[in-house]
Parts: structure tokens; C-alpha cells; sequence
């Protein structure tokens, strides 16, 4: 792996464990603003919001400056929208703000990965960086957790500063307070990542061009046949995982009374299975074989449904982590063939950016589904229910329509797996 690429890693750490320690010091003002109960599950729809908005723009972003500069420019207005929360912006608007920050970030840090490395490269650098973020979801999590529990919030506000007189004086605002410490961190790698010989594809200036050119990507990418099942997979297990981050925290309640900061232990646990899953299908898994791990999405699904009857800490810690392995093994081999077809058929950053508006869509709209069903009375494990079974009826389905292509496009789906055994370079 060539040096740059540990530089990207750690850019990418700092700024992910930031994003996740923040979500958690969001939850903690929810609740102690007495929010509505719909508003604390709505913070995964929130982050994805511009994500969703921006898609068309992002991409041709990422691809028009140095990818180092744009990630850089993104961490920046991270920052914002910790100061803006701090300035007493409502929690929901300013992690949204924070989601604009990562909408820009993410097609600059996956597209470069693809001008640096080989192609053959790919699905261990994908390991890699999922491990990572995966590893820094489970910290930033816990580390949230922390930083707004008793222990470490005493700590943090017995620190005074000479002459500046911060206003900082509950738990969530010192949380928030150490985050902009962790943008920055984040902000010194990525001046240091390295400049590719990769061309900068200006952006076209008028905002029409870019949606049209945005579109047509987006459609291609659903005509092929082997990136339409791997985009609609991906798709489907972000929306999940991105959502079960947040549900955690009111179903932790419901099932086993317990706080935000113990809360947060539940959700790094979930991720721990991810992490490790993530690993070794990034070892052991190649390309082609991808499309077999359909099945597994079903089981994810129907697994959620187990969470209804755990009342005990003993149950639910083995049942999360095989919850989260579902998620990491499935996804490694899915996102590295999704990319695979993506540099085939576009540029690397309009590809990713293609991917995020999906997956991204598709945690607004689970996120909806679920904030409405709390809304409208479900209780956490009502709504966990309707959750599950529209997750494995739709794994059901893709894995229908991959079987369809394999009979009705034999030829197509053939050359095409071919085409992913050689990770052959052709345009």
C-alpha cells in the first residue's frame, strides 16, 4: 500500500469519529430538551439529508478540485456545525449542517482511493477503510457516550480557560467542544495527502448539466446488470446500519432501561460484529462471488425481529454482534464490486457520488418509515418489527432479480463476471 494511503486512513478516522461521538452528543440534548420521541430516530435522516440534495454536485466537486483540498474544505464546515449546535442551533438542523460536511467529504475519500491504488488493490483497500470507519463508528460512539456521562463531562468542564470565558458548562456542549478538537486533527491529515497525477475534470458550470450528467450516471449504474444488484444490496444494508446506529438508543430504553451513555455501548457492540466480518470478507471474499451473499440480507432482516424478545444484557450483546456480521460481510464484497462496475462505466468520484445518493436516500426513507411508525404510536419494538420485515422482503426481491438476470441476460451477466474475475481496465 503506498504511503498516501495511510495518510487518507487516518483523515478519514478523526473525521469519521467525530461524526459518531457528535450523533451521540446530539441524542443527549434530545432528550434533555425533552424532545418529541419521532426526533431522536430522525437524526439519521437528518445527516443523509444533504447527502440526498447534494449528489448531483458532490461528485463533479470531488472530481474538479485535488481530492485532499476537498476533503479539507469539508472538515471545515464540520466544524460549523458543532459551533452552530454549541450556539444553541437546534440539534437536528445543525447535525444536519455536519451532513453537509460529510456529503462532500465522502466521494473525495473513496475517488482517491481509486487513483491511487491498482484495481486488484480495491477490495483490500475497501476492507481497510470500512474496517476503519466501521472502527471509528464503535469509538466515536463510546466515545460519545463518555464525554456526555458523569465522569468525563466533570473532567472536562472543571478545565477553565485562562482569559476566554467559555460558555461551555453542561456535558453535551463539552462533547461538542472536543469534537471541533477532532476536526481539526482530521483537517492537519488531509493537507497532507498527497497530490495524485489523476486529471481534475472541471466542473461544468451550469447547474442543469450537472443534474442531467448526475442522472445519467445514476441510471447507468441501474441498467448494468451486475451494478444494479450490487447497488441495490449496498444500498439496502447502508440504510439499515445507518439507521440502527440511531435506533439502538431508544429501543436500549425500552428494552433495558438504559441511558444514553450505556446506550452507547449497545451501539458500538453492533458495530464490533461489523468490523470484524468487514475483515474478513475483505480476505477471503473475491469479486465474482458477491452476488451469493444475497441470502445473508434476508437473514439480516429477519434478525431484527430476535430484538423484541431480548431482555437481558447477557442475550443481547452475542445477538448484536451477529446482527452487525451480517452487515460487514455482506458489504465488503458488495461496495468493491459496486466500484468495480462504477470505474468501468464513469469516473470514480461521480460513481461514489451515484452510491451515496442511494444509500443515502435509502436512510431517509427507513429513518422516515421508522420516526413515523414512532410517531403515529408504534412502540420501539413495533417499529423495529414493521423495520425488519420490509428489510427482508426486500433482500428477498434483489435476490429474485439477480436470479432473473442470470437466466434472461446470461451472455451480459457472463461477460460481466468475467470482466470482475481479470479486473480487467477497459472503457
Amino acid at each position: 500500500m503506498k504511503k498516501g494511503f495511510f495518510t487518507i486512513m487516518a483523515a478519514q478516522f478523526f473525521s469519521s469519529l467525530a461524526d459518531n461521538a457528535l450523533l451521540v452528543a446530539a441524542v443527549e440534548l434530545l432528550k434533555l430538551s425533552h424532545a418529541p420521541s419521532w426526533q431522536m430516530p430522525f437524526l439519521a435522516p437528518m445527516f443523509a439529508l444533504f447527502y440526498v440534495l447534494l449528489a448531483p454536485f458532490v461528485g463533479a466537486f470531488a472530481d474538479a478540485l485535488p481530492k485532499g483540498r476537498v476533503m479539507f474544505i469539508a472538515n471545515t464546515i464540520k466544524v460549523g456545525g458543532c459551533l452552530l449546535m454549541l450556539f444553541g442551533l437546534h440539534p437536528l438542523l445543525a447535525y444536519a449542517v455536519v451532513g453537509l460536511g460529510a456529503a462532500a467529504y465522502s466521494p473525495a475519500k473513496y475517488g482517491i482511493l481509486t487513483e491511487l491504488l491498482p484495481p486488484s488493490q480495491l477490495v483490500k483497500a475497501n476492507g481497510w477503510i470500512e474496517g476503519l470507519t466501521v472502527g471509528s463508528i464503535i469509538l466515536g460512539v463510546l466515545l460519545g457516550g463518555q464525554l456526555v456521562g458523569i465522569k468525563l463531562s466533570t473532567y472536562l468542564l472543571s478545565f477553565d480557560f485562562p482569559v476566554i470565558d467559555t460558555s461551555v458548562d453542561q456535558p453535551w456542549e463539552a462533547a461538542v467542544a472536543s469534537m471541533i478538537l477532532l476536526y481539526a486533527v482530521a483537517a492537519l491529515f488531509n493537507l497532507r495527502i498527497p497530490r495524485t497525477d489523476a486529471v481534475l475534470q472541471p466542473m461544468g458550470g451550469n447547474f442543469g448539466e450537472l443534474i442531467r450528467d448526475f442522472w445519467v450516471c445514476n441510471m447507468r449504474l441501474w441498467r448494468d446488470k451486475l451494478g444494479q444488484i450490487s447497488l441495490a444490496s449496498t444500498t439496502l444494508v447502508w440504510g439499515v446500519s445507518g439507521n440502527m446506529r440511531v435506533i439502538v438508543f431508544p429501543w436500549a430504553a425500552a428494552a433495558l432501561g438504559y441511558s444514553t451513555t450505556q446506550a452507547s455501548t449497545l451501539a458500538g457492540v453492533v458495530v464490533v460484529g461489523t468490523a470484524v466480518s468487514a475483515v474478513v470478507a475483505s480476505v477471503s471474499m473475491r469479486l465474482e462471488l458477491a452476488t451469493k451473499l444475497i441470502p445473508l440480507g434476508v437473514a439480516m432482516g429477519l434478525l431484527m425481529l430476535g430484538l423484541n424478545v431480548i431482555t437481558s444484557l447477557t442475550m443481547a450483546v452475542p445477538f448484536l454482534i451477529m446482527l452487525g456480521a451480517t452487515v460487514g460481510y455482506l458489504v465488503v464484497p458488495m461496495n468493491a464490486l459496486l466500484q468495480h462496475r462504477g470505474h468501468n462505466l464513469m469516473g470514480a468520484g461521480r460513481s461514489i457520488a451515484v452510491q451515496n445518493f442511494n444509500e443515502q436516500a435509502c436512510i431517509l426513507a427507513l429513518g422516515g418509515l421508522y420516526a413515523g411508525a414512532t410517531s403515529a404510536g408504534l412502540s420501539a419494538f413495533g417499529a423495529i418489527t414493521v423495520f425488519g420485515l420490509v428489510v427482508a422482503g426486500v433482500m428477498g426481491l434483489i435476490g429474485y432479480w439477480h436470479h432473473r438476470n442470470t437466466i434472461v441476460y446470461k451472455d451480459e451477466v457472463d461477460q460481466l463476471m468475467a470482466l470482475a474475475r481479470t479486473d480487467g481496465h477497459h472503457h
